[in-house]
């Protein structure tokens, strides 16, 4: 990695970190807890703008650590294969194409890795196949708050990124 883009990375896997952990509701629906946070809003930007590699390393390190710092020890590597997926996928799927409908479409991915990651890490921690059910209204809320976020903003951020960094416009 270059030193710039491992600058980069650094400060969105912090980012995910503080927006995971500052800027959340706990959910009391959940039967096993839960959490609604805006973490994936830097998530979704490192990936839309600097690729497959940064989001997956933000994504899964940023909300792991929040994971292990804060009491949900037991999820962090779950987190961190769910997360750093969701950032691969985003990053995949707009690396190239960029605009509303790819990124809605990466958004739509995202949400079904953590539904359906998610799921499946609670099966897996708490034995019981229909308890998980009870997350799947916050995943959609989380992801959906921060999918309106980001496609508000990413466009315009891209526009500024790349008159910062006009490489990053060529290799897109």
């Amino acid at each position: 990695m270059k030193t710039k883009q491992l600058t980069i990375t650094a400060m969105f896997i912090a980012l995910t970190y503080v927006f995971t952990s500052f800027i959340n509701i706990r959910l009391p629906i959940a039967a096993n807890g839960g959490l609604v946070h805006l973490g994936n809003v830097p998530l979704f930007i490192c990936a839309i703008l600097f690729g497959k590699k940064s989001g997956a390393v933000a994504g899964g390190i940023g909300m792991g650590l929040f994971d292990l710092l804060s009491g949900w020890t037991s999820w962090a590597p779950f987190t961190l294969i769910i997360c750093g997926l969701m950032g691969y996928v985003v990053g995949a799927i707009t690396e190239k194409h960029h605009g509303f409908k790819y990124n809605l479409l990466a958004f739509v991915a995202a949400c079904g890795i953590k539904i359906v990651g998610y799921y499946i890490a609670e099966v897996i921690l708490y034995g019981n196949w229909l308890a998980p059910m009870t997350s799947i209204p916050g995943n959609l809320v989380q992801i959906g708050v921060a999918s309106a976020i980001v496609i508000v903003i990413v466009e315009k951020l891209r526009v500024i990124t790349y008159k910062i960094m006009p490489e990053l416009a060529t290799e897109a």
